[in-house]
Order: C-alpha cells, then sequence, then structure tokens
C-alpha cells in the first residue's frame, strides 16, 4: 500500500465543488464543462500547452510504455497511425493469471473509502488528464484519424466531461441509501420497542472490463471505466489494438493518482494483446470479471451479451441512423447542417447519418417545393461546397481509420446512382493518410433490392438519399429500421412519435450550429438502451446503478 501524499481533505479542497457542480447539472441538463474546449486555454496551472504536449507525446513514441504492473510476461505493440507513421510503442503484454488476482487485492481499502472519496480521486485523474489535453489530442488523432482539433475536443474535454457525469451520476447512486449508522425502532406496544442499529454499503460487483474501440478510445472509453471505478471495482482496460496508447495514458494516470492518495495502482490495469491473440472473448468469460463496457460492431457486441452470462454488459453496437426530412422553414440552414453532419470525421461516428428518407414528390420549404431530385442535388452541393477547400476538408475528415472503411466506400458506389462521388483529398503533411469525401447515392425504396444496401448499417463517409412514397411511409420505415437495426440517432425536419415509441434520441429540425452526431455530457443521453444500437444510455442512473449492490449490516442497538 502507498503512503497517501493525497488526502481525502486535499482532494476535496480541490475537487468537491467540481463534483457538486456536476450533481447539479445532471439535474438541470444545463451546458457545463470544467474542461476548456479551446486549445490556447493550456499551459497555465501546470498544464501543457500545444508544444509542450507535442514534445510529451513524441517522447513517448518508440519507446517502451513502462506500467509497473503485476505478471507483465512480455511486450507488444504495432498501432501505425492512419496518417502513416509507426508509433513504434511496446506496451506491456500481461499474464492474466497474475494480472487478474492482484488488481482484487485492493478492492477493500477501495471500497471501505467511501463513494466521496472514490469519487474525489477519479476526479483527480481526470483534472491530471485535462491538464494533458495536448498530449491525449495526439495520441486520440495518431490512433483514431481524427483531424486534430476533433481529436483534442472529441478525445479530450468532451471525453473527460463524459467521465465526470458517471462520476456524478455514480455518486449520486451510492448516497441515495444512506451510510449509517441508521436507527431502527419499532414499537411493540407495552414491552420495549425493537431496535436495530444498520449500515450500508455500496460494494463493487468485481473486476470490470472496458473494451475499447478504434474510433473514440477516450470518449467512449472513459463512461464505463469511471462508472466502475467510482462504484469500488477494479478496472482493467483493453484497448483496440490499432488504439492502445490514449488509453495506455489514461491507466498510466490513473495508477499513478491511486498511489498518491493511498490505495493499490493495481485498481485499473492495462491488458494489450498481442497480434491476432483476441483477447477479449477469453477476458469477457473469465469468473472474476463480472462488468463488461463494449462499444464497436453488433456482431461482437451480441456474443458478449449471449456468452459474458456472469457479468453485467452494457454495450453500444452499430445501428442504421436516419434522417426524415419532410419540410423546412430554414432550407439553405438545412442544408448547411447535414452536409456537416455527413462529413465530420468522414463520417466514422456512431451517430453520423447514414439514410436520408425524401417523399419522392419533394418537399415545402421556405424557398417554395423542393423535389427530391432537387434535394438531393442541392445537399450534394452543400457538401461539396463544405469540402471544395482541401485544408478545410482535412480539417473535417481527418483519414478513414481502417482499410475497411476504404472498402465500404468505394462499393457503396456500385448500389445505385451517385449523386455525388468521393473524392481523394490530398494532406500534404500526411501524404500516407487516406482521406476521402463522402458518397451520396440515390436509392428507390420501394425496390426490394435497395433495400439490401440501406437497410445494412455501412459505417464510414456513406449516405443513402432513400426515396419513399410519403412521409408516412418514411415514418413507417424507420419505425421498422430503428426496431429492428437500432439507432443511435434520428434526426427528423417533422416527426416525434415514432421515435419516442420506438427509444431513439431525435434531433429535430438542426439547422444551426449542433449537429445530429454531436451529444453534450450533462445534458445529452447517447442512446437510449432501448433499441438494438445500444443496451445503454451514456449516461444515466440505469448506467451505474448495477455496477455495485448494496450490502446491509445489521447490529442489536
Amino acid at each position: 500500500m502507498a503512503i497517501a501524499q493525497l488526502t481525502t481533505d486535499r482532494l476535496a479542497e480541490k475537487h468537491r465543488s467540481t463534483l457538486d457542480q456536476a450533481l447539479d447539472t445532471i439535474r438541470s441538463r444545463a451546458y457545463w464543462s470544467p474542461y476548456p474546449e479551446h486549445p490556447k486555454a493550456y499551459g497555465a496551472d501546470g498544464s501543457l500547452d500545444a508544444a509542450a504536449g507535442l514534445a510529451a507525446h513524441q517522447a513517448v513514441l518508440n519507446t517502451r510504455f513502462e506500467l509497473d504492473q503485476p505478471g507483465t510476461d512480455g511486450w507488444t505493440g504495432g498501432e501505425t497511425s492512419p496518417y502513416g507513421p509507426s508509433l513504434g510503442i511496446e506496451y506491456p503484454h500481461a499474464d492474466i493469471d497474475v494480472l487478474l488476482p492482484a488488481m482484487r487485492a485492493g478492492t477493500a481499502a477501495w471500497r471501505d473509502a467511501g463513494a466521496e472519496t472514490r469519487a474525489l480521486v477519479c476526479l483527480e485523474i481526470l483534472a491530471r488528464i485535462s491538464a494533458r489535453t495536448h498530449e491525449f489530442a495526439h495520441a486520440v488523432m495518431h490512433t483514431s484519424g481524427q483531424a486534430f482539433m476533433m481529436a483534442f475536443q472529441a478525445g479530450g474535454p468532451h471525453a473527460q466531461d463524459r467521465g465526470l457525469e458517471a462520476v456524478a451520476y455514480a455518486y449520486a447512486e451510492q448516497t441515495r441509501t444512506p451510510a449509517g449508522p441508521a436507527g431502527w425502532s419499532k414499537p411493540q406496544g407495552k414491552r420495549d420497542p425493537l431496535e436495530l442499529s444498520k449500515e450500508f454499503t455500496p460494494v463493487g460487483r468485481g473486476v470490470a472490463l472496458v473494451i475499447g474501440c478504434n474510433t473514440f478510445p477516450t470518449w467512449n472509453g472513459y463512461p464505463g471505466l469511471f462508472a466502475s471505478l467510482a462504484t469500488g471495482n477494479p478496472v482493467l482496460v483493453k484497448p483496440h489494438p490499432r488504439a492502445v496508447l490514449p488509453l495506455a495514458l489514461t491507466v498510466r494516470v490513473a495508477r499513478e493518482v491511486l498511489a498518491e492518495a493511498g490505495f493499490d495502482p493495481n485498481l485499473v490495469a492495462l491488458a494489450v494483446e498481442r497480434p491476432g491473440e483476441g483477447i477479449a472473448k477469453t477476458l469477457a468469460v473469465r469468473p472474476e470479471v463480472r462488468i463488461i463496457d463494449y462499444t464497436g460492431s453488433t456482431e461482437f457486441g451480441d456474443w458478449l451479451e449471449a456468452n459474458a452470462r456472469q457479468a453485467q454488459v452494457y454495450t453500444e453496437k452499430a445501428g442504421v441512423n436516419t434522417v426524415v426530412v419532410d419540410s423546412t422553414d430554414d432550407y439553405k440552414g438545412m442544408l448547411s447542417n447535414l452536409a456537416f453532419s455527413l462529413s465530420l470525421y468522414s463520417g466514422q461516428m456512431c451517430t453520423t447519418p447514414q439514410n436520408l428518407l425524401i417523399p419522392r414528390e419533394g418537399i415545402t420549404t421556405d424557398q417554395g417545393p423542393k423535389s427530391y431530385d432537387e434535394v438531393v442535388g442541392d445537399l450534394a452541393a452543400a457538401v461539396g461546397g463544405l469540402l471544395g477547400d482541401d485544408a478545410r476538408a482535412n480539417g473535417l475528415l481527418g483519414a478513414l481509420v481502417n482499410p475497411d472503411v476504404k472498402a465500404r466506400l468505394e462499393a457503396a458506389a456500385g448500389l445505385g446512382e451517385v449523386a455525388l462521388a468521393s473524392r481523394e483529398v490530398v494532406n500534404p503533411e500526411y501524404p500516407d493518410a487516406v482521406v476521402r469525401t463522402p458518397v451520396i447515392v440515390k436509392l428507390d425504396g420501394s425496390k426490394p433490392d435497395a433495400e439490401a444496401a440501406y437497410f445494412s448499417e455501412c459505417f464510414g463517409p456513406v449516405s443513402f438519399a432513400v426515396s419513399v412514397d410519403s412521409t408516412a411511409d418514411a415514418l413507417e420505415l424507420l419505425r421498422r429500421t430503428v426496431r429492428e437495426k437500432g439507432a443511435m440517432t434520428v434526426g427528423a425536419y417533422t416527426v416525434e412519435e415514432v421515435c419516442l415509441e420506438e427509444s431513439a434520441q431525435l434531433s429535430l429540425n438542426l439547422t444551426g450550429g449542433v449537429y445530429v452526431n454531436q451529444t453534450a455530457a450533462f445534458s445529452d443521453f447517447h442512446g437510449s438502451g432501448g433499441n438494438p444500437a445500444a443496451n445503454a444510455a451514456l449516461c444515466d442512473g440505469a448506467f451505474v446503478s448495477n455496477r455495485f449492490r448494496v450490502v446491509e449490516v445489521r447490529r442489536q442497538a
């Protein structure tokens, strides 16, 4: 056990006000963030500015990433940036039979520390990550293919917001029941009352496994990591083999803070796989693993739900995100909003719209009636205009994260009439990066052969403009899509009832600077847990409440 350098009083002095504000905000659903979005906000109070963050990132390249965790039986790596360069980093490979018992050794002290101390330690971890946001941004950029500014914001403050949000929900759920001692007295008429003293202790379920994703390693990884840690569980992080560095940095920071606070650093550990090892399935069914958080393909998510029967499994899987276009009073704003949503990060977001359902007779707008062909043509022109300048295009698109995305993009052009062809964009700073603009393909929703295309997820910069007979038909197709395939998001320029019935998060009539594929921590729920795209929402009480159980001890008063 480490000697505590971070006392409970010191942690409370630094972070209690932040925790209180987070608790207030999850109730009010207002905008708030303690983590700056602008790169120029960093460099004071010990945080890394742009130059220091880049230097820190470069210093870790082509090195061994030491963690000093038990059970290391070798070294592994192999990450290559979607922008071209090899990262050259070797990570410790763990003997799970040694590491898992070591992770459980510190759980009693972590449990006994109580919900508040656990929350404050988590906030200290997040604060130190925030101070290194510039460094983390480069790590996210060169593992996910996001453009730097997106990697900075989504991989930095927005991910940190999601982690803090999970801590706030975890604290709220654990403190719903008083810790005690609570007096209990039951009158017995003329006899003396029955009296007991009761204590209630939140107890974690066991080792929590976070299975990281390639595209958003921190944004999708932090909710489960911090929800489990704050509720008393040790956390084993298994990164995606193409995106190890952001989560390895996270684990290193967490271990340092735990040790300084007097807890066993092995409460958080890293499990990196050797090429082709596929350790996620092995870890998922280990009896010690009692919680699993996963973001990725439907196939593996379904496998986890079916086979990891000993664990509480939280999955965010694939879906077919849909926009229903019926009418708008801001046609230009609608086109601009949709163009940005289709282009951001080359469509490699679980919330990017794929299917645009448009009545074949057209829509009503503030510019007069617009036919299906006009709407599709104008949208194609809006995307083309947005990405016409290569420098701007590189800043929005980033790079394709893997060859599978490129293959799907190229195949999509053969599925129907191409309204907007994809083009190659050269990145002068990273000439090996694969950068492509989106393709928009026109499909007739009444033809069965078209359904095979638009009714399957096509992850990447691919959108289908699906013509339908009427708005009513669009709503029925939307209902069937959400019910059978799931959807993380739905956008509409008309409708609400279907999404309430099918539990799909809806964005209505967006024409300004908020986009259907963006969500804000503390206010927006990411996923609903009510359709096949995900069995949980980020983040609500249900996301944290089953990560612990309340154990009661009764004593005679």
